[in-house]
């Protein structure tokens, strides 16, 4: 059977390695794994940081538009920290991702590390099932200037400061007053980020084909505030009424600081990030897997 993505790029952690015996194993671990998709036919490209973060010679690198531009399919190699940050910034190109876990939990990247030689194969042949995931796209407004945007396939969060008590936020959807949140913080989360930080905080998980968002606050004064899911065409501003020190972060890799008055802005993106499974892939068998559903006593 013929190849259905001839030229893929592969993408592993940005961060550099520490010199010593972990990162000879994660060079390694990126070489072979490059070296493998070169045996089943591809012509492949490293990641222009990862190449960099790893001092990886053996492959010609692609920016991350290079990638969007000139790669059929993404195999990002790490955890769920890695997807969600190349996942971002392809999904305006449509590129097909794949997630080998590196990690711990690996919601997002679900070929085992002790697997893929197994599964990659047959998925690069075009035996695989396809899943698409709302993206979100951020703004902090101040006035009516836009001071900082960003996207997000998890969650968009307001904290309070470290050593600041708790903050007032005043929260709408699509222009209509929800509630004051006298609390630690709030989180907007899609369907991918409610197993994220939205699932600590006593939010719904919510299956990926559900076209919504999750509203958690994190810890509220006033326990009736509950999470709420609404429709995700909707318009959620969020406006920090009080309290010190404020932050918003965009899947935790994105962070600006806050002052009273700006409104935080969150619209569902045009752009959709496309997650590539085995062929039977299940998103219940991801939760029982992860979740450790069905295991212990009666």
């Amino acid at each position: 059977m013929s190849l259905k993505f001839p030229r893929v790029a592969l993408v592993g952690k940005y961060t550099e390695a520490p010199a010593g015996p972990a990162a000879d194993s994660t060079r390694e671990l990126m070489a072979g794994i490059g070296q493998f998709l070169e045996d089943q036919g591809c012509e492949v490209h490293l990641a222009e940081r990862t190449a960099h973060a790893l001092e990886l010679t053996h492959f010609p690198t692609l920016d991350v538009a290079g990638i969007g531009a000139q790669a059929d399919l993404a195999v990002i190699v790490g955890g769920d920290g890695t997807m969600l940050g190349i996942g971002r910034h392809l999904a305006r190109y449509g590129t097909p991702l794949i997630g080998i876990n590196q990690g711990r939990l690996g919601f997002i990247t679900d070929l085992p590390l002790d697997g893929y030689r197994d599964t990659l194969p047959r998925m690069l042949q075009g035996e695989y099932e396809e899943d698409h995931r709302s993206l979100m796209h951020g703004k902090v407004m101040r006035g009516d200037d836009c001071v900082f945007e960003a996207f997000a396939m998890n969650d968009v969060v307001v904290n309070r400061g470290a050593a600041a008590s708790m903050v007032e936020l005043r929260v709408e959807v699509n222009g209509h007053f929800v509630a004051n949140h006298r609390a630690d913080g709030i989180i907007v989360a899609t369907p991918t980020g409610s197993t994220a930080y939205a699932l600590s905080a006593g939010g719904p998980l919510l299956h990926p084909l559900v076209p919504a968002w999750a509203l958690v606050p994190i810890a509220p004064h006033t326990l009736s505030n509950r999470p709420i899911v609404v429709a995700d065409p909707v318009e959620i501003v969020i406006e920090i009424v009080g309290g010190r020190d404020a932050s918003a972060s965009f899947d935790m890799q994105s962070l600006t600081s806050l002052l009273h008055g700006d409104r935080i802005v969150v619209r569902r993106s045009d752009h959709r990030v496309r997650f590539l499974h085995p062929r039977g892939w299940s998103y219940f068998d991801t939760l029982r897997a992860k979740l450790h559903w069905n295991e212990g006593g009666v």
